[in-house]
């Protein structure tokens, strides 16, 4: 039996576009489950505050079931599931989680990936999108992420695939991921900005009736390289060992600059990472355990 993922569907009166959101496509990412959550019982509700919204919205908290019951970035079968998509849905179970959520995604007319850093890192409060070569879609999405009203908005390369929104891009849907914060927290703030940036979006789209909020939007930065917005290779720890930090989030740094130490267990000399480029500090590692290759942060750099 092919694996189904539990969503809550809701369906207004009032004919209008079909709006996805997921989030727990990691297991260990928190805020967006607490925050699906949130509009899950406002929808069921009624709440005055989504009165009136048209067209069909459909919410799964947890994509990733697999990888939450262990806690974990990946599930029982090793898989990242945002490597993994389109999946098979005879395959393994973050397979054919993949192959569940990229059906969804396709049945949506916009989607919305909701996430964290994880367990091991924390993120700067941001929403991205792929760089579509659609001149109309890039600007859909691009409305979506400014909607979305985080510190810190990201276009990055169309070339990453296995990923939620590669599927998006394929199949020509707008859609945006957001990233808060992350240290497998739970922060009530990072709640919030997810459930008002969500309702946010469905009023850019026409699907609610929404006051526009006082603009946060600090940086945006569109950076097309080839490996943009893979976070997880950018400022490699060249050892093992133990990280002690220099910066913190949002910091702003220039190249050269010191972003930690890794101690290695051997007690062999310590190495020193430093920043790759100039910019403000958007991803750091605040779990100090660090295996050799392992990501220590990303810089963005301020365009």
């Amino acid at each position: 039996m092919t694996l189904q993922l539990r969503e809550f569907e809701f369906r207004s009166q009032v004919a209008g576009p079909r709006l996805l959101i997921t989030g727990c496509v990691h297991g260990d990412e928190f805020e967006p489950i607490a925050a699906i959550r949130r509009l899950v019982t406002l929808f069921s509700d009624s709440d005055r505050t989504v009165s009136g919204f048209r067209g069909t919205v459909t919410l799964i908290p947890v994509v990733n079931k697999s990888a939450f019951l262990r806690g974990h970035r990946c599930g029982e079968d090793g898989l990242d599931l945002a490597r993994t998509c389109p999946g098979r849905s005879d395959g393994s179970v973050t397979e054919q989680t993949a192959w569940a959520l990229s059906e969804a995604i396709r049945s949506a007319d916009y989607y919305v990936d909701l996430h964290t850093g994880g367990t091991e890192l924390s993120v700067y409060p941001l929403a991205g999108y792929m760089l579509h070569t659609n001149p109309d879609i890039l600007a859909t999405q691009r409305g979506m992420a400014h909607a979305f009203n985080l510190p810190v908005i990201w276009g990055t390369s169309a070339a990453l695939d296995g990923r939620s929104l590669s599927v998006a891009r394929d199949a020509n849907i707008p859609a945006i991921y957001c990233e808060y914060l992350g240290s497998a927290t739970c922060n009530p703030a990072g709640v919030e900005a997810y459930v008002d940036g969500c309702l946010n979006v469905m009023s850019v789209l026409g699907m609610l009736d929404r006051e526009r909020p006082a603009r946060r939007l600090i940086h945006f930065v569109e950076d097309s390289q080839p490996n943009a917005g893979h976070m997880q290779v950018c400022n490699p720890s060249p050892v093992t060992g133990y990280f002690e930090t220099h910066v913190k989030l949002g910091d702003a740094v220039r190249q050269g600059d010191p972003l930690g130490t890794i101690y290695p267990l051997d007690g062999s000399a310590p190495a020193v990472v430093k920043a790759t480029q100039s910019g403000i500090v958007l991803v750091l590692r605040t779990f100090p355990r660090v295996h050799v290759g392992e990501s220590v942060g990303v810089v963005q750099e301020i365009q």
